[in-house]
């Protein structure tokens, strides 16, 4: 369940799908990212766009912003000049690529080594929970939904008896005062 947990701080939801990326994979896996993404570009027919996408400069910024930990390295930066560092290899050139579900599934038939297809499985049922887990969401907000319809029809109600309850009040210290009067006249 750890390991499940740790593989779904790594899905982002771009372009309403939720990916994992390049980098992400490549970690789980064990293998460099430059190697991971030769190997999809050996087998580009088998990666069609509802797979694998590369990501835009925009949605990549977007990421980034989704990220916890930012000491995790620059991650696919290329700023600034100023701010590369300046040994080789630590700057990415390319933007990254996000896997779908399918993706990540078509990759065990391509990376296959003992450590790709454990982690292949433990992103699979890391999907699997996420899906649970957005339709708990989705049935928690037709719940709300319902809750405040219903609060709704309480709430205008309960204006009628606190009119109600005023009224009667009203009229009851409106009879107190008549009765309570100071008489005149013969007693």
């Amino acid at each position: 369940m750890e390991i499940i947990q740790s593989l779904q701080n790594r899905i982002y939801e771009i372009r309403g799908r939720s990916v994992i990326l390049d980098k992400d994979i490549a970690q789980l896996y064990e293998v460099d990212t430059k190697v991971l993404n030769q190997a999809v570009k050996r087998h580009s027919d088998r990666f069609p766009e509802d797979f694998m996408f590369q990501l835009s400069s925009e949605e990549l910024n977007a990421i980034r912003i989704q990220l916890k930990n930012p000491e995790s390295g620059l991650l696919y930066s290329r700023s600034q000049f100023v701010t590369l560092n300046t040994t080789r290899g630590s700057n990415a050139k390319y933007l990254p690529f996000a896997f779908t579900e399918q993706g990540v599934a078509m990759l065990s038939g391509i990376i296959n080594s003992k450590k790709a297809v454990q982690m292949n499985i433990a992103i699979m049922r890391a999907f699997v929970e996420l899906r649970k887990v957005l339709l708990i969401k989705a049935d928690f907000k037709i719940q709300l939904e319902e809750i405040k319809e219903k609060l709704g029809g309480h709430d205008a109600q309960l204006t009628q008896i606190y009119e109600a309850i005023e009224n009667i009040l009203d009229e009851n210290a409106a009879k107190n005062k008549w009765d309570n009067r100071t008489r005149i006249g013969f007693k």
